[in-house]
């Protein structure tokens, strides 16, 4: 197969967990070659450019100048995607939680469907995954609340293990949400009449550093993430 796909990995303060996600990847991609890699160093403090350095002749590699956040992480991901004419592009988290063998059943869906967009689930079906009480909640909160304007029922909506398609490449390449992208990603998709579809996967639990999202924050997202759905929907 020819590489079409690209696999775009943000990164900030990963260093205790990117040298094995990487090995697992690049371990995965000498069994099946048909995606490259590009990581996005999102302006890290610790060793995480340095351990980069070492994959470099392997993979791309984007050092942000300053920390731009999740949504600018990816979305620079998404412009390298649409400069080289991928036909799909991946996000997949450094801290290990997504499996990356199930990278070519959610590729291999995308093609046999013609979807836009396939979300890897935790929750569609049953799995391995155990998330906190508080974090299956909130996600449940998610999931009803974008269905209540978008009659579309996406089980895991803050995942962030999806492969999007050539026509979302080159939208979120010029737009994408700056904060935890995901819930309004789903409605921009819907409003769009993007054809999204979501299958199970298996995830783990972060392989190393710390959520974005604890204490104080869990009110913050939730109450952010819910005025950005309002406000995607009434565009």
């Amino acid at each position: 197969m020819e590489r079409e796909v690209l696999l775009i990995i943000p990164a900030y303060n990963e260093e205790e967990a990117i040298e094995e996600t990487l090995e697992q990847v690049l371990a995965y991609q000498k069994q099946e070659p048909f995606f490259d890699v590009i990581v996005i160093n999102d302006g890290s403090t610790d060793r995480t450019e340095e351990i980069l350095e070492q994959y470099s002749r392997r993979i791309h590699v984007v050092n942000l100048p300053h920390n731009l956040g999740i949504g600018g992480a990816v979305q620079t991901g998404y412009q390298y995607a649409e400069q080289h004419r991928y036909e799909c592009a991946v996000q997949f988290d450094a801290d290990g939680q997504h499996v990356i063998s199930e990278l070519k059943k959610m590729y291999e869906v995308m093609k046999s469907s013609h979807a836009d967009m396939i979300i890897g689930s935790r929750f569609k079906e049953k799995t391995y995954y155990k998330g906190t009480v508080a974090r299956r909640v909130g996600i449940g909160f998610f999931t009803y609340f974008i269905y209540l304007f978008t009659h579309v029922k996406i089980m895991d909506p803050t995942s962030g293990f999806r492969i999007k398609s050539r026509r979302v490449i080159e939208h979120f390449a010029k737009d994408y949400p700056s904060d935890y992208p995901e819930p309004e990603v789903i409605v921009t998709g819907c409003r769009k009449g993007w054809n999204i579809q979501e299958i199970s996967v298996e995830m783990r639990p972060r392989q190393g550093g710390f959520s974005s999202i604890h204490s104080w924050k869990t009110i913050y997202y939730m109450m952010k993430v819910s005025f950005s759905v309002l406000k995607e929907w009434r565009k």
